[in-house]
């Protein structure tokens, strides 16, 4: 965290974002969601080439800005920054195991999920360039914010937990989305896909096509993941434009990641107990923030060390959930095995 405000004041906003790194920041975001929609303009079947190389570019590129910041700005930020990054990162993949449900629920054409995930990867910046601004604004007038914030992750890192424990996270109903029954009480839906157009005409009247009900859906869960993300990179930093960089290479990622680990993702069988620990740690350390801005004799974590616990509880979800999936593949094939050969009474 940025050096603190005195006690029972307003912390002030101490970040590295000039108004010229704010505009290169911004405008190759844009000039990478340029590129990523030159490349979905005709649709088609992404390949694991494909999908391998631009996920390698957009892990180098955070990387390297990491390293700049790093050199330019000092360990503290470096860590700051890697944190948030590795934070955004990990809650961005639950983002894209939602996007995979939603996708398989709607029956998303192949040649299609690419278009999809870039309009829910747009809304989410958007969205998230909203909270962050809003946080900001908070936590420079108020120093309670943190306290907020803090609440925000405990109670949504119960929420993960309680969907894991239960499995409702593997499931969607599209029908009972309120995004598309909203949608569906003031246009017809048809039938089938018509490629990535989002209207069509069904009995000479106007209406959505299955294509707009599941954008309509994606950005609906960008809302949510929002709530969620802001708040905990704002637990690592207090710097707005390291936040805004975090969450943007975070997501701008997403849409090659998503072919990456569409076969994978089904083995992360742990992954929500392990996101509900982080916000559960994240929220703990924003709580401890704010009492140590109240009263100074209150320890805080260092950003060093939440790094640490960060990446060790990411490795044993992704330890004990590989572990644990390739046990019930042997349980399965052990049990399938054991089954018996059906007769053939035709002999």
């Amino acid at each position: 965290m940025p050096p603190t405000a005195a006690a029972g004041t307003s912390p002030a906003l101490d970040s590295i974002g000039s108004p010229t790194l704010w505009a290169v920041a911004i405008g190759l975001v844009l000039a990478l969601l340029a590129l990523d929609f030159a490349l979905t303009r005709r649709p088609h079947e992404v390949s694991m080439k494909e999908a391998l190389g631009w996920s390698a570019f957009y892990i180098a590129l955070p990387l390297a800005f990491g390293g700049w910041v790093w050199a330019q700005h000092g360990s503290e930020r470096g860590v700051e920054y890697l944190t948030g990054y590795l934070v955004e990162k990990s809650l961005s993949v639950d983002n894209l195991f939602v996007f995979m449900l939603l996708l398989a629920a709607f029956a998303v054409p192949e040649v299609l999920k690419q278009r999809v995930l870039l309009y829910g990867i747009v809304g989410a910046l958007v969205l998230r360039g909203i909270f962050i601004a809003l946080g900001a604004a908070a936590i420079s007038r108020f120093d309670f914010a943190f306290l907020v914030l803090g609440a925000v992750l405990v109670l949504t890192a119960v929420k993960i937990l309680k969907d894991a424990v239960s499995g409702h996270d593997h499931e969607v109903d599209k029908d009972g989305l309120r995004s598309v029954r909203f949608l569906r009480r003031f246009m017809p839906v048809t039938e089938e896909y018509d490629g990535p157009r989002m209207l069509a005409k069904l009995d000479g009247r106007r209406a959505l096509t299955p294509f707009a009900v599941v954008v309509v859906a994606v950005l609906a869960t960008d809302v949510v993941f929002a709530v969620d993300s802001v708040p905990a990179v704002y637990g690592i930093t207090s710097d707005p434009f390291l936040v805004f960089v975090t969450n943007a290479f975070a997501l701008l990622g997403l849409r090659a990641l998503y072919f990456v680990l569409e076969g994978a993702m089904s083995k992360l069988v742990h992954l929500g107990y392990g996101l509900a620990a982080i916000l559960a740690f994240i929220g703990a350390k924003l709580v401890l923030h704010w009492a140590h801005l109240r009263w100074e004799s209150v320890p805080e974590i260092p950003t060093l060390a939440s790094l640490g616990v960060i990446v060790g509880i990411l490795a044993v979800t992704v330890v004990t959930s590989l572990v644990a999936s390739n046990r019930a593949e042997r349980r399965d094939a052990e049990r399938d095995s054991d089954e018996p050969e059906p007769v053939d009474l035709t002999r």
